[in-house]
């Protein structure tokens, strides 16, 4: 996250706006973009700059603090810091979503103290943008594009897993265990969810709760029953059901 934060000041009196322009200059990481004496001049400068915060008067000529934030598209809108001597808009602003209410005069404790709120404030929106490009990274990683690889959350991690390294694949409650050699991955995902995630030239559904990795397989078993008995190559006995095992065959067949 950039701790630089890129600010717009907007107050239609010269002396308040040198005024807080002093201010910020001793709150480490601000950074003035811009100052705007009415709110046609402020609207513009939203756009030109698209900045993280707006220290906002509400009474200016032409069109005023409310009316500014109605101007600007909810995507684009920055943080805002009312700053006012007025008291009586203050419900108003924080139903407008204000992250604070500087009623003047103000010192530079109180502006500190709005400061440091919108330096929480960015840090909570940065880690929520961050977590949304984790998860459409997720799901692009897990396209049928991406098939040689398996990326899990598990555990409070983010693991990812070549899919010819999986031996096989059970269901377990509302969960599926992806087992890789000695190891094995608790996933929340149904059997069949993860089974159209897998190369379907790959891996076989041998069971209603079990996939299995072709590469694996060392030897079938039959059994009286007319179904069959897998032997994995680490020795690992997998049942195969009958209704399954038209496809299992066919998938050997084709392989060979």
């Amino acid at each position: 996250m950039n701790t630089e934060i890129r600010s717009i000041i907007a107050d239609d009196e010269p002396l308040a706006r040198e005024k807080l322009r002093i201010l910020l200059a001793s709150e480490q990481g601000i950074r003035v973009v811009a100052e705007c004496r009415d709110g046609r001049q402020t609207i513009a400068a939203l756009r030109e700059y698209q900045p993280d915060l707006l220290l906002l008067d509400i009474q200016m000529p032409v069109v005023d603090g409310f009316q500014v934030l109605k101007a600007i598209p909810e995507g684009q809108m920055p943080l805002v810091i009312f700053t006012t001597a007025y008291d009586h808009y203050a419900i108003r602003a924080f139903e407008e979503q204000a992250l604070d209410y500087l009623l003047k005069p103000f010192d530079q404790e109180r502006l500190h103290r709005a400061i440091q709120r919108t330096r929480a404030e960015l840090l909570k929106l940065h880690n929520g943008q961050s977590a949304r490009q984790m998860f459409d990274f997720l799901g692009r990683a897990n396209t049928r594009s991406n098939r040689d690889r398996l990326v899990v959350k598990t555990g409070g991690r983010v693991v990812f897993l070549d899919t010819h390294e999986i031996d096989w694949i059970e269901a377990d409650s509302n969960y599926v265990r992806v087992h890789v050699g000695k190891e094995s991955y608790l996933v929340r995902e149904s059997i069949g969810g993860i089974y159209d995630r897998l190369d379907p030239s790959q891996f076989v559904r041998v069971h209603r709760s079990i996939i299995a990795n072709i590469c694996k397989i060392q030897e079938l078993q039959p059994c009286n029953t007319g179904e069959y008995i897998l032997i994995l190559k680490d020795g690992k006995h997998l049942p195969c059901s009958r209704g399954y095992r038209t496809g299992l065959l066919q998938l050997i067949n084709d392989d060979h």
